[in-house]
C-alpha cells in the first residue's frame, strides 16, 4: 500500500497552482472523488486484517482531514482573490446623486378584493376569514357534497397527507363556501357575511388557475328570498362596475349546495363582440340540509349564497384577458394598477 504522505504533498501543490473555483474542484476530485487518491485507500482497508485496518484506517482519516483543510483554505484563497480584484476595479462615485426607491403598488387582485369588501359592508355584510387547509366535513360533507363527489377526487383537489384530530382528511380548500359554515355556527340570525381568500384546484389555463381568489356571500334570515339575491348582487356588480345599464341573466344550474341554483351572466363587449354573456357567480337559495349544518331549522331559516372568482372580476374591470398575469410578477404588467 502506498506511502500517506505524498497525497497531502501533493493535493497541498495542486491545490495552489488553481487560479478558478472550477479548477479547484476539479483537482479536489483527485484526490476526495469517488475515484481520487484516498477513496482508493479507504476501499482499500477491507483486504486487510482488522488490527492493521484499525492503524491504517486512523491514518488514512487523519490525511483526509488535512486534504480538506488544504483545501477549505484555497477556497478562501480564490474567494477572497475575487474580492479584491472586484473592489479594485469597480469604483464608487460618492457625487453622483442617490438613487430614489421606486413606489411600489397595490397589487389588482388586492385592489379588487378590496373594493368587493367595501362595498359588501356598505350594504350591511360582515367580512370574515378563516383557514386556506380545511377539513372535508367543512369543505365537502357540510356543503351537502356527497362522498363521492367528483370534486373529491384528486384529479380536482389538493389534498394534505395529515389529517385532522378527529381522523378526517384535510384538503386545501376548494372554495371559500366552508366559511359559511364556520360562521354561520358562531352567529345568531340575521346572518350576513362574505368570505374572500385564497383557494386551490387543480386546472391551470388562461382563466383558471391552480391557486385563485373567491368571494363567497351568504344572507340567512327568515324571509330571504330569491329576489333579495338578485337586488343584493346587481346592485354589487353596478356599484364595482360604475354602471347602472349593467345586463344580467339568471340562468337555471345545479350546486349541491344551492337549491334551487342559477349561474349569473353578464352581458359584456362592444362593437362587433356586444351582446356576449359571460359566466361571473354561482349562486341559490341555501340548500335545507345545509341550513341544517349551519345548526339552524330549515323550517325557520332560509336565504341565498353566491361565489364568484375575484380574478374573473380584476379581468373585467381592468380589460385583462389572461388570468396568469396577475400571478407571473412581471413588473411591467403590475405597473400599470398604480
Amino acid at each position: 500500500m502506498s506511502d500517506l504522505n505524498h497525497i497531502v504533498d501533493d493535493a497541498r501543490v495542486a491545490f495552489a497552482s488553481a487560479t478558478r473555483p472550477a479548477d479547484l474542484e476539479n483537482e479536489k476530485a483527485k484526490f476526495l472523488g469517488k475515484d481520487g487518491a484516498l477513496t482508493k485507500e479507504l476501499k482499500a482497508l477491507g483486504a486487510l486484517p482488522v488490527e492493521e485496518k484499525k492503524i491504517r484506517g486512523a491514518a488514512v482519516n487523519q490525511v483526509r482531514q488535512q486534504v480538506e483543510a488544504l483545501l477549505n483554505e484555497a477556497r478562501n484563497a480564490l474567494a477572497e482573490a475575487a474580492l479584491n480584484q472586484k473592489l479594485a476595479t469597480e469604483q464608487l462615485d460618492v457625487t453622483l446623486p442617490g438613487r430614489g426607491l421606486a413606489a411600489g403598488g397595490i397589487h389588482p387582485v388586492t385592489r379588487v378584493t378590496r373594493r368587493v369588501a367595501a362595498i359588501f359592508r356598505s350594504m350591511g355584510f360582515e367580512v370574515a376569514d378563516g383557514p386556506e387547509i380545511e377539513n372535508d366535513w367543512y369543505n365537502f360533507t357540510s356543503l351537502n357534497s356527497p362522498e363521492n363527489h367528483p370534486a373529491r377526487s384528486m384529479q380536482d383537489t389538493f389534498y394534505v397527507e395529515d389529517k385532522d384530530e378527529h381522523g378526517r382528511p384535510l384538503v386545501l380548500r376548494t372554495h371559500t363556501s366552508p366559511m359559511q359554515v364556520r360562521y354561520a355556527r358562531q352567529h345568531t340570525p340575521p346572518i350576513k357575511v362574505i368570505a374572500p381568500g385564497r383557494t386551490y384546484r387543480v386546472d391551470s389555463d388562461a382563466t383558471h388557475s391552480p391557486m385563485f381568489h373567491q368571494v363567497e356571500g351568504l344572507w340567512i334570515d327568515k324571509a330571504i328570498s330569491f329576489a333579495d339575491l338578485k337586488g343584493v348582487y346587481t346592485t354589487f356588480l353596478m356599484r364595482f362596475f360604475e354602471d347602472d345599464n349593467i345586463q344580467l341573466r339568471f340562468r337555471p344550474s345545479y350546486f349541491p349546495f344551492t337549491e334551487p341554483s342559477v349561474e349569473i351572466d353578464m352581458a359584456f363587449g362592444s362593437g362587433p363582440n356586444a351582446g356576449k354573456w359571460l359566466e361571473i357567480s354561482g349562486a341559490g337559495q341555501v340548500h335545507p340540509t345545509v341550513i341544517r349544518n349551519f345548526g339552524l331549522d330549515p323550517e325557520e331559516y332560509m336565504g341565498f349564497a353566491f361565489g364568484s372568482g375575484l380574478e374573473r372580476l380584476a379581468m373585467l374591470r381592468y380589460g385583462v384577458n389572461d388570468l396568469r398575469l396577475f400571478f407571473e410578477n412581471d413588473l411591467r404588467f403590475l405597473g400599470q394598477f398604480k
